[in-house]
């Protein structure tokens, strides 16, 4: 995050405030290992009617995890751009693509990822205390909200601080803990198979598969939701499914909102208390991660002008995007009222038709030759090949099985076409756009101590930026200089402040 800023200088958010090795592997593994093992392996099995698929389908979401991994491999070393996905798609010059995924990664993808991570801190918080106090409905569900919305806000102001400061130790707090419960229910799990003979829930494992492929690929997004997959990640999946397995009879699984609580409920005695909170902490790291990431594509987004400045705003003295940060809270509060597997399948559904744009970039790359960082690791195209129509299917199949869900998702994809041509694409934008849009940027800069931060393209240092580039440059420009332009209305009332 070095990019020059509006001025010529550096960003706001320097190079000061990197993470060391022990935070960043915290947030790694927090992406990688997320909080859908305790969440998705009911919705799964739900599909698949039966152990012996539900592993399979595991294994298989692992395995493509892996494949898309690959991928990644190189066009994170080819473009090193921040945004990921959207950095990638603008790079080829797909920038109306780029801004439809976005666009529902801004307001749908991420604030759903981190809705379901609440919501399910929540419900392990109120099945950890069930021992002690049951709370009924509609009580219950009040109760689940408000934890997870309490936890949103305060990661959220944890994130408004640099990351090697706070957020960063926090996360590899958590992370440790994450690892002891999934290791605690895996010792667990294998101790009563092999030295206990649990074996019951085992018997014919494959009985009653169903093979539809629409039902197949439903049950992989809920896998593929859960990680993105290396070989560890994967045996470490499918070992807790099987701990679960042996204890948990199919119906108990299905039927489980804490599918973890009830394993310990069922295994562990008087420890079972402790797994729920262990859990929930373990969610803790979850969401945090999802935060950071989250609100950098924001970020990310607002930096290419193809979201309002004001989410470009970044604190200089913590390096954090303070207004993206904020910004994902307040969606992701919004769409916490949506069912858990309806935004699973609406999420999948976005995340992996971007993929599918995201690697058809990747062999246009190829394909144009198109020049791009220098080390880039370049992979056998064979690999890109596999993962571009294992995407498509995950993508095509949901059409048939589930039209309601799938024409919603991509309806929402594509109204960004909308809002692009309306206000990205154009030259000159009405002018109440642009003062509504110094405005907010004005006001966002005083009240999140930040500054605006607009990345400058190649073309523009040349000496040549474009008529819109230029213009708008100007007007951020004079957010941090107010004596190169008579003040507003706003700015007068501000300084009054």
């Amino acid at each position: 995050m070095a990019d020059e800023g509006i001025n010529g200088g550096t960003t706001a958010a320097t190079n000061s405030h990197k993470m060391g090795l022990f935070e960043a592997t915290g947030y790694v593994v927090g992406n990688i290992i997320g909080s859908g093992i305790f969440i998705t392996p009911g919705s799964i099995l739900g599909y698949t009617k039966s152990i012996g698929l539900s592993l399979i389908v595991w294994i298989g979401c692992g395995i493509l995890s892996l494949l898309g991994a690959i991928c990644y491999i190189e066009l994170a070393t080819a473009i090193p751009e921040p945004g990921a996905d959207f950095a990638y798609s603008v790079f080829v010059g797909w920038e109306a693509l780029a801004f439809c995924f976005m666009w529902s990664g801004v307001f749908i993808s991420f604030p759903a990822s981190a809705a379901v991570q609440a919501q399910t801190f929540g419900k392990y918080i109120t099945a950890g205390i069930d021992p002690v106090w049951t709370i009924h409905e509609p009580w219950r569900v009040i109760t689940e909200q408000s934890l997870g919305f309490v936890l949103i806000i305060l990661l959220s102001i944890l994130n408004l601080y640099a990351i090697d400061k706070y957020a960063g130790r926090f996360q590899v707090i958590v992370t440790i803990s994450k690892m002891l419960s999934l290791a605690v229910i895996i010792f667990t799990g294998f101790y009563l198979l092999i030295f206990k003979g649990w074996t019951q829930n085992l018997v014919n494992p494959m009985e009653g598969s169903v093979w539809n492929p629409g039902s197949l690929v439903l049950a992989f997004y809920g896998g593929l939701w859960s990680y993105a997959g290396i070989f560890i990640v994967t045996s470490t999946y499918v070992a807790v499914n099987i701990s679960y397995f042996v204890v948990l009879t199919p119906g108990q699984i299905v039927n489980s909102s804490a599918v973890a609580a009830e394993f310990a409920q069922e295994a562990l005695g008087n420890f079972s208390y402790a797994i729920p909170f262990m859990v929930a902490l373990l969610l803790l790291g979850t969401l945090n991660s999802n935060i950071f990431v989250g609100s950098r594509f924001t970020y990310a987004a607002a930096r290419e002008k193809h979201l309002p400045s004001f989410l470009s705003c970044v604190n200089e003295a913590s390096g954090s995007p303070r207004a993206a940060v904020l910004w994902q809270m307040i969606c992701t509060i919004i769409v916490s009222f949506v069912d858990i597997d309806t935004l699973i399948n609406y999420v999948t559904f976005v995340m992996w038709g971007q993929r599918v744009v995201t690697i058809l970039a990747l062999l246009w790359i190829r394909y144009r030759k198109i020049p791009v960082a220098d080390g880039a690791i370049r992979v056998p195209i064979i690999f890109s090949i596999l993962f571009l129509i294992s995407s498509i299917t995950l993508v095509i199949v949901p059409f048939i099985e589930s039209p309601l869900i799938t024409t919603i998702g991509a309806a929402i994809v594509f109204s960004g076409m909308i809002f692009f041509y309306l206000l990205v694409k154009p030259v000159n934008l009405p002018r109440f756009l642009r003062n509504f849009n110094d405005g907010m940027a004005r006001v966002t800069c005083k009240l999140l101590v930040s500054e605006v931060d607009i990345k400058r393209r190649p073309s523009q240092s040349a000496g040549s930026p474009s008529r819109r580039d230029s213009q708008h440059r100007d007007e951020l420009q004079s957010l941090e200089d107010p004596t190169q332009r008579p003040s507003s209305p706003i700015e007068e009332e501000f300084s009054r402040m």
